[in-house]
């Protein structure tokens, strides 16, 4: 079955029909924590907001697993309207052809209101939007002021110099932990990449074609890298295993750490446990680089194939409210997530809420999705990224513990992300990105 053999059905059915048929429609989402509840929240407010359709919410424990039961769930014919992926799984959704192009099933949709991070990452080369941005997120870095304070710093750090001057002076006074970090790729590698305007593999980080090839070991990934491993043999970083909490947003919050670099969806739980302490600013750039945007985290809603016109009726009903601008504006209160089109951030502005403290991630995260962009900071389009951020992790903790220089970790990362690179374009030869 092909995508234009559901879609023109569906659109007929949504042209002709006198009214809406009520459908039962599954989401599955992959959250846990704060982002959970807001996402709950919105379900039980749409189902009360009409009574044409009723969503049910299930959460799958993470991304990784939902994704998996998903495409499971696909081939038995048992799966969800609608599915919540993050997005490394981007490449490997839209080549599984378990999915619709959003903006086929809502051609309306002004597709251009959605912030240039957002679109640039699940848009394809003619920029449809094949997933709608949901709880989208980025990159930010967090100070605790108070700990900052006792060393005479009043500012949040905007360099990587300024960073480390910054975390001799704590450490000297007697912090054990001056600037943590879990070493994740999606904040060493890909949005460390992305703002310095730097790819990670061949054919602008594989929008070009499937034969894209990883390169990170060398450039200022590799040198970010090494840095970091010296800046933790120093004392001044520290990653999960070195904290007293076990992980690095626990470490922060519980007030042993001064400085991380994490999600502005982490926000929330970190005002909560800070209250005025806690800071942020946009992620560190090394002096002399100009600054680009910053890749979309979070995740994104997709729409799957093989249900019924009042199914896609339901979906379309769901994905139109959660893109209200009140419904995004609530999610960025609860989450710290941020508002995904420029009509609800400039909604939030122009009310005046946009300054109050539960709101202090939504213009800086914004505005860090929207930086000037360059073919480096579009988004990453390569084959089974999932499993390479395993193997990324794999080889850089073992530098961090000793084991081997970071310098063959990268190159060992490279080699072993190009095999999966190669697996993965051979699964899908003859196969044209969307």
């Amino acid at each position: 079955m092909t995508i234009k053999s559901i879609i023109l059905p569906v659109l007929a059915f949504s042209a002709l029909a006198p009214a809406a048929h009520a459908a039962d429609i599954e989401f599955w989402h992959g959250n846990t924590g704060e982002t959970e509840a807001a996402i709950l929240a919105h379900c039980e407010a749409f189902n009360a907001s009409q009574d044409a359709h009723t969503i049910t919410c299930i959460g799958q424990g993470g991304y990784e697993a939902g994704m998996q039961k998903a495409i499971a769930a696909y081939r038995s014919n048992e799966h969800p309207a609608l599915i919540q992926f993050f997005d490394a799984g981007t490449l490997d959704l839209m080549l599984s052809d378990a999915v619709l192009p959003v903006s086929d099933l809502l051609p309306d949709v002004d597709w251009s209101d959605y912030n240039t991070g957002a679109r640039g990452y699940y848009e394809t080369s003619t920029g449809a939007m094949f997933s709608q941005p949901y709880n989208g997120s980025t990159l930010v870095f967090y100070a605790n002021m108070d700990m900052l304070g006792e060393v005479g710093v009043t500012e949040v750090p905007q360099t990587w110099e300024r960073v480390i001057e910054v975390a001799r002076l704590l450490q000297a006074d007697g912090h054990a932990c001056p600037f943590v970090t879990d070493g994740h790729p999606w904040r060493v590698l890909e949005q460390f990449s992305a703002r310095h305007g730097t790819a990670i593999a061949t054919n602008n980080n594989g929008y070009g074609g499937l034969d894209a090839e990883y390169n990170f070991n060398t450039g200022p990934v590799a040198d970010h890298l090494a840095n970091l491993a010296a800046w933790r043999e120093e004392g001044l970083v520290r990653l999960n295993a070195d904290t007293a909490a076990g992980n690095y947003v626990a470490a922060f919050n519980a007030g042993e750490c001064a400085m991380m670099e994490a999600s502005s969806g982490s926000f929330g739980g970190i005002r909560a446990a800070l209250g005025d302490a806690a800071a942020l600013g946009m992620a560190p750039m090394y002096e002399g680089v100009e600054r680009r945007n910053t890749f979309i985290g979070g995740a994104s809603i997709w729409v799957m194939k093989g249900h019924e016109d009042a199914d896609y009726e339901a979906a379309t009903a769901f994905l139109n409210f959660v893109r209200e601008t009140e419904q995004q504006i609530e999610m960025t209160r609860m989450t710290g997530n941020l508002p995904v089109t420029m009509t609800a951030l400039n909604e939030l502005v122009a009310s005046g809420r946009a300054t109050e403290p539960e709101f202090a991630t939504a213009e800086m995260g914004v505005a860090s999705l929207n930086q000037p962009g360059n073919e480096n900071s579009r988004g990453i389009r390569l084959g089974f990224y999932v499993q390479f951020r395993d193997v990324f992790i794999e080889e850089t903790q073992r530098a961090f513990n000793g084991e081997q220089p970071m310098q063959t970790a990268l190159d060992n990362a490279v080699a072993r992300g190009n095999e999966l690179l190669r697996r993965f374009e051979q699964t899908y030869q003859g196969v044209a990105l969307p």
